[in-house]
């Protein structure tokens, strides 16, 4: 991948200056000690990928672990696959692979399903612990499923749902709460909330806390043990790049899990599945949690998916995503303010993930500029180009050639051409 034009001035003797900031970039690449994690993706060539935050690209190691599930597994030993290659044990194993990249020790977490499915059983779930309470708190600005799904859960119980900011939580916090939920880091602007702080403001008032991860897990280290979590949802295919709609998870606090009444009581939860019988009792351990036969090719992919973290550090990690997001906010405040341009990202390190979301006009029609020439981020609306840093793959370079395309796009005014105006299904 080569490097996008950039502004030289003339330096002595005539020579030509490289730009000082592609200059600090190719050294930051140079002490990158996560640069061997970039061959364990197929990128494609000539792209810049900055919406890792959504979707991210495919670990090399998923492929081959996918056939061999289609060809020899199911293939040739059929039905037998559940026992010979334990195909039921898989939602588990995933599970602790899972624990491991969000501090939490092994028999806590398990895969499956989708986020709203199992953010719809950890707030059932967290309110149950708490009876004879009457509010549920969440963040107004979440995503909208976490919103719609706090309401529904409202209606079911019989809750007053209120929305507020996660800086807000000690206004609200009373012996009427049962239970408070947030995501770690909002979608729209990265701002990153501070998990231990709120979790113990929330135990404080007797209130369960349930965390969802989505933009949080595999970006930055996550304590969900030394915070003493109670429940935490989140999806897998952003930055644990576990493929198009891949299983999310549950972690459920094993000082919970004898106690819990989850709302899906499926057959994969019950204490012996096998018994098939006419009541339910739920198992023991995490495995309450299991809801219907599990999807096992997206699982299968996110288990090899998963093996991308061998060896990967997440205190390093966490370093070059913050260095990226520096990178981005230094090269917005430099080459971009003149542009109308607002860097909406929290400044501060410790409170932002690993995107950068810039606010400016016309939003939606210069990405659609920067994805025809090879840089893909995404739209929020109403005014964000939002841009994911994950650390595992992108490079300094990268992320200058990124820049400065979108620089050469806002200069050019290329994005006015009409066809950049046109709303695609998915935006």
């Amino acid at each position: 991948m080569t490097d996008s034009p950039t502004t030289v001035a003339p330096g002595a003797a005539g020579t030509i200056a490289e730009d000082p900031l592609l200059a600090a970039a190719r050294r930051a690449d140079a002490e990158d000690e996560l640069a061997f994690v970039r061959d364990r993706f197929e990128l494609p060539e000539g792209t810049v990928y900055l919406d890792g935050n959504s979707l991210g690209p495919l670990p090399r190691a998923v492929l081959p672990a996918v056939e061999d599930l289609v060809r020899r597994q199911w293939g040739q030993d059929l039905i037998t696959s559940w026992n010979v290659h334990d195909w039921w044990g898989l939602p588990r194993r995933v599970g602790d692979q899972l624990a491991g990249l969000m501090g939490a020790a092994e028999g806590q977490v398990i895969c499956g399903d989708s986020t709203s499915v199992q953010l719809f059983q950890a707030l059932v779930a967290a309110c149950r612990l708490r009876p004879g309470r009457s509010v549920l708190l969440t963040d107004g600005a979440s995503f909208p499923t976490d919103q719609y799904l706090a309401d529904s859960v409202g209606r079911l119980l019989g809750l007053q749902v209120v929305r507020l900011h996660p800086s807000e939580l000690a206004l609200h916090l009373d012996e009427r709460v049962a239970a408070v939920s947030f995501s770690l880091v909002d979608y729209r602007t990265g701002e990153l909330f501070d998990a231990a702080e709120l979790t113990r403001a929330a135990h404080e008032a007797g209130a369960v806390m349930v965390w969802d991860l989505c933009h949080a897990v595999g970006a930055l280290p996550v304590a969900l043990d030394e915070i003493e979590a109670d429940l935490a949802v989140g999806c897998t295919y952003k930055y644990l790049n576990g493929g198009p709609g891949s299983p999310a998870f549950l972690y459920l606090a094993h000082r919970h899990q004898q106690q819990v009444e989850l709302p899906l009581t499926g057959w994969n939860g019950h204490r012996e599945p096998f018994g098939l019988n006419g009541s339910y009792v739920p198992a023991d351990s995490i495995e309450r949690a299991r809801i219907g036969t599990p999807t096992l090719l997206s699982m299968a992919a996110l288990q090899a998916a998963l093996s991308a973290f061998d060896g990967v550090d997440l205190d390093r990690l966490r370093a070059k995503s913050l260095a990226l997001t520096q990178q981005v906010i230094d090269f917005a405040d430099q080459r971009l303010a003149g542009f109308g341009v607002e860097v909406a990202t929290p400044r501060r390190p410790e409170l932002r993930g690993s995107q950068v979301s810039l606010r400016m006009p016309d939003a939606y029609q210069v990405c659609q500029a920067l994805i025809e020439r090879g840089v893909i981020g995404d739209f929020r609306a109403p005014d964000l180009l939002r841009l994911g840093f994950p650390p595992m793959y992108l490079s300094h370079a990268d992320v200058h050639r990124g820049m400065t395309t979108l620089a050469e796009i806002l200069a050019d005014g290329s994005y006015h051409e009409p066809r950049f105006a046109r709303r695609a299904a998915v935006t």
